[in-house]
């Protein structure tokens, strides 16, 4: 049996933290201990930490801000387990996780890996169609937590594992926010470490809760993904500047009209048929024309604001 550390950062999130730990405190698999790095917060969870005390094997810390980055590693450093796992705690953790992880490793060992996220029944519709959007086929979240990819699995810090052996070889991370999981995943990979995808280490993700917020996160994570560029410039994929090209698509079709009404429409087309198939897609996994419909919303909000951060970062150069 495996023992198993917890890095759980936490900014200004005690309901949040809340929520996460009652959802540890049912793991079928329970030989994991629990840390609590708090990143600065001017709403401290130190009283939720201490609630879950007598259901958990716990540990809180309170330190300076210095991001998620740093605090991870914080927690690597203070952490006693044979694995060291992350989450975000805007996650929601499935009473089989540990066990689903225990089985896999002990038939087929890896030094990191990442699960898929998923939306729960109880979140919001709002909640549901940006996890929708974030795991689409249609949008570049396509590309997280599938079975059939290109190249190496790259874990992502809101669902992570990595072994003992991998934290004192890279010493964690190195940027601590932009893009900071996948600079470590894609360094766990360049040192020749086996990483790989646990299908059923899902967790369910809660994410952003309006579309203004969304964008928020979205615009950053373009950045981000140029910022990635800097240290590593051949991980810009071709498919990282989809959200770019949507973004100019989108200008030439409101431009469109001025040169030939044609154009306009069939331009107009291609674009209602792909938006037409992410509802289609997406009633059909959530049984929800309200869903479905905000998922429409909310793929264009991520594919535009990922495409805008993506450009205004790139623009900026090295």
């Amino acid at each position: 049996m495996y023992r198993y550390s917890i890095i759980i950062p936490v900014y200004n999130r005690p309901e949040e933290l809340d929520e996460l730990l009652e959802s540890l405190s049912r793991q079928r698999y329970t030989n994991f201990e629990v840390l609590v790095v708090e990143d600065g917060s001017s709403r401290p969870a130190k009283h939720i930490a201490e609630k879950w005390a007598a259901k958990l094997t716990i540990r809180y810390f309170s330190k300076e801000n210095t991001g998620q980055g740093f605090s991870r590693n914080f927690g690597f450093e203070r952490a006693q387990g044979e694995y060291l796992v992350v989450f975000d705690s805007d996650c929601l953790i499935p009473e089989h996780y540990f066990e689903a992880v225990e089985a896999h490793l002990q038939q087929e060992p890896l030094d990191a890996w990442g699960g898929p996220d998923r939306a729960h029944s109880g979140f919001t519709d709002m909640q549901k169609a940006i996890s929708y959007s974030m795991t689409s086929p249609f949008t570049t979240g396509g590309i997280r937590g599938g079975k059939k990819r290109i190249g190496a699995f790259h874990p992502r810090s809101f669902n992570m594992g990595i072994s003992r052996r991998v934290w004192e070889q890279t010493q964690g991370y190195i940027i601590t926010r932009m893009g900071e999981d996948i600079e470590f995943s894609i360094r766990i990979n360049s040192m020749g470490f086996k990483t790989g995808l646990i299908p059923e280490a899902y967790v369910y993700h809660k994410r952003r809760t309006s579309l203004q917020q969304f964008y928020r996160q979205l615009h950053f994570f373009g950045r981000a993904r140029i910022n990635i560029g800097r240290f590593f410039p051949k991980e810009i994929k071709l498919v990282h500047a989809f959200p770019a090209a949507f973004v100019a698509g989108t200008l030439v079709l409101a431009l469109s009209w001025l040169i030939s009404s044609k154009l306009f429409l069939a331009l107009l087309f291609l674009y209602l048929l792909f938006f037409g198939l992410i509802f289609a897609d997406s009633l059909r996994q959530n049984k929800s024309l309200k869903v479905a419909t905000l998922s429409v919303a909310a793929a264009f909000v991520q594919l535009w604001a990922y495409g805008i951060g993506f450009i205004e970062e790139g623009l900026k150069g090295k």
